[in-house]
């Protein structure tokens, strides 16, 4: 693996934080971005990464996000999409407002930082953009329109980029997460201890994509307990 520098986009404590202590330990310099950077100094003093305040949805915090990491020498090759944000009800009660944010967030802001990472792989001719999505993103729940529209929307973006892209050298994958997430607030069941996917295991998954040789590369994964209905 080439793989020198990684960018999480969305970082929090669940699956972000696993992506950094993993791409860390795999020799990766690892810069967070949220919304609040605040929160991340646990994963800072961890991992040796370097936090920033980015929220993805606006344009002009994502071109700064950039242009701090070239300043630092930071510059990624490998940039990872995982913000997303969901409001849920019957269609005729939605708030317009909550709908339109979280089409910015989960998709919008996707393309903002798939392009401004494209326009620093595309002249090397290599890098990484993993996108993550979820069971909504092939299945629209009722109720929850929504969140499936801006992860479906993201997975039309990973589907088009990676036909755009990968004759130029870069890698785009899009990850389905289908099924929940064990965390500190979603705590296994004694009885049922691998019903949830594991944030570490997921982050193996990623970095094994980030291993393949180009001449057999995965455009899309789905990850899901071995007990998940599908």
């Amino acid at each position: 693996m080439t793989y020198k520098s990684a960018l999480i986009v969305g970082a929090g404590s669940g699956l972000s934080a696993s992506l950094a202590r993993t791409f860390a330990k795999a020799g990766m310099t690892v810069a967070l971005a949220a919304r609040s950077a605040a929160k991340l100094a646990e994963f800072v003093q961890e991992t040796g990464a370097q936090a920033y305040d980015c929220d993805a949805a606006k344009r002009d915090e994502v071109e700064q996000l950039f242009a701090d990491l070239d300043a630092a020498g930071r510059t990624p090759d490998v940039v990872v999409y995982n913000p997303s944000y969901r409001v849920r009800g019957p269609l005729i009660e939605l708030d317009p407002a909550e709908v339109e944010k979280t089409l910015a967030i989960t998709a919008f802001g996707g393309f903002l930082v798939a392009q401004a990472a494209a326009k620093r792989m595309l002249p090397r001719k290599e890098g990484a953009l993993l996108f993550t999505g979820a069971s909504a993103s092939v299945k629209g729940y009722a109720q929850s329109a929504p969140f499936a529209m801006g992860k479906f929307a993201l997975r039309g973006l990973a589907q088009s980029l990676a036909r755009e892209l990968s004759p130029q050298g870069i890698h785009v994958a899009h990850f389905i997460i289908d099924g929940g997430i064990k965390s500190a607030r979603r705590p296994a069941e004694a009885d049922r201890p691998d019903a949830l996917l594991d944030p570490d295991a997921i982050a193996q998954s990623y970095l094994q994509v980030l291993q393949q040789p180009r001449n057999a590369w995965s455009q899309e994964i789905e990850l899901r307990p071995w007990v998940e209905k599908f």
